[in-house]
């Protein structure tokens, strides 16, 4: 794995670290690649129970794609017409936000900075959003003319809505930490000097909670969001008989009646 993506799992918890603050954590080819296949791993090691989702640095989470590396990539398209360069979608973008999005486990994005495009759509991906008070989000598509990709046009419009996310997409603007917050793009904002140990301390809290419960929560969320209540409602069933076949439940259950504070398995 490059170094420009770090990877560490720790007491169940998997961190996934941008480490390229010189150039705002921007991702070149061998970033993406870093990052996916971290993504995927953390996904589907059963070891790891949530992810958190961070960046080095002060000024950005991540910036999207690397523009100095993508104007090569161009030209070299022109020169041979293969057309490349825009395989990143396919190869990169989706393969991560598939992976953060359908983990079955809670992921947690810490935005130390600026996130834009993909830096976006990787952080609406995530489950939940802590964002240090200096961050700024901004969709930024259409300022170099493209179109949005990294499942941000899935994404923005149920965070934010149709009409506000078509505007936010049409005329890229920042958005500071405090209007992020009350748009619901941001789930919680931190001073920027306690982001790290703040979003820490919830993905830790969330490694060490009932597992398959969080993983059937994000499966029900999804599934709502584009099915009718009444398949909604035979979709809970589903997921609650998995959940309360779960030894998480049985433990959960046995400590509430001994008024303990249970410890859960991850299973």
């Amino acid at each position: 794995m490059a170094d420009t993506v770090l990877y560490e799992v720790s007491d169940g918890l998997a961190t996934i670290t941008l480490n390229r603050p010189e150039a705002m954590n921007a991702l070149d080819v061998a970033t993406k690649v870093a990052l996916r296949d971290a993504v995927r791993s953390a996904a589907d090691d059963p070891a790891v129970r949530a992810v958190l989702l961070t960046a080095a640095g002060d000024r950005a989470f991540c910036v999207g794609q690397d523009l100095k590396e993508h104007i090569g990539l161009l030209a070299a398209d022109r020169e041979t017409g293969s057309g490349q360069t825009m395989s990143t979608v396919r190869e990169h973008y989706n393969p991560i936000v598939r992976a953060l999005a359908g983990a079955a486990k809670p992921v947690v994005a810490a935005v130390n900075g600026v996130a834009a495009g993909a830096g976006l759509g990787f952080a609406l991906a995530a489950d939940y959003r802590i964002v240090a008070d200096t961050a700024a989000f901004n969709t930024s598509f259409a300022g170099v003319a493209l179109t949005a990709d990294s499942g941000v046009s899935w994404t923005l419009p149920r965070v934010v809505g149709p009409g506000r996310a078509t505007d936010l997409l049409l005329f890229p603007r920042s958005i500071g930490a405090q209007e992020a917050y009350e748009l619901g793009i941001a789930n919680r904002v931190v001073p920027a000097a306690e982001l790290r140990a703040e979003a820490g301390k919830v993905a830790r809290a969330l490694a060490e909670g009932p597992t398959v419960a969080y993983a059937a929560l994000k499966e029900a969320v999804a599934y709502g969001l584009t099915h009718s209540l009444e398949e909604t409602l035979e979709k809970e069933d589903e997921l609650q008989t998995r959940a309360g076949s779960s030894q998480d439940h049985a433990i959960a259950v046995r400590a509430f009646v001994d008024k303990e504070k249970p410890k859960y398995l991850g299973r």
